[in-house]
């Protein structure tokens, strides 16, 4: 492991020790789920006013933020970096290109927990919320995980 890198593990353990209301999106959300895809990096949706404890517990760690946080509250997204990528996305709400909005708020009351290793938890949206962060994107790949999140749904 090069300088800057860390192992799913490392990552669960940081985020669980931010305290940050942060909600694992993207195709790490899938693979925590038992998803059969592959990914490079994570996606996190957090709360507006948890930007610099998520910022403080990912810097002890070698990883820093490209904005600061009143200019990633502006533009509703950023990024921690440096060997992994993180993309946090910290709008109040977003909508899929056909309208549904999804507030955080919702989002996080809804949200399932999840242990992702022994005594290390993610929050995650629930199934339903889940699929609707992938309609926001709609790409083929975002399509395929709806399906499989639907099949998902079916089975629980």
């Amino acid at each position: 492991m090069s300088a800057g890198e860390f192992s799913d593990d490392e990552f669960f353990r940081t985020l669980q020790d931010s305290h940050a209301r942060a909600l694992l999106i993207g195709r790490r959300a899938l693979i925590a789920l038992g998803a059969p895809v592959m990914t490079a990096d994570y996606d996190l949706w957090i709360h507006r006013d948890d930007i610099e404890a998520l910022n403080a517990a990912f810097e002890a760690v070698s990883h820093f933020a490209n904005k600061a946080p009143d200019q990633a509250r502006l533009l509703g997204r950023y990024v921690i970096e440096n060997g992994e990528r993180i993309d946090v996305m910290v709008a109040r709400a977003a909508s899929t290109p056909a309208g549904e909005s999804l507030a955080f708020a919702d989002a996080w009351a809804r949200r399932t927990r999840l242990e992702v290793f022994d005594g290390v938890f993610a929050d995650l949206p629930c199934l339903d919320d889940l699929i609707l962060t992938k309609r926001w994107g709609s790409r083929p790949r975002d399509l395929a995980d709806i399906e499989w999140l639907g099949l998902l749904k079916g089975r629980s």
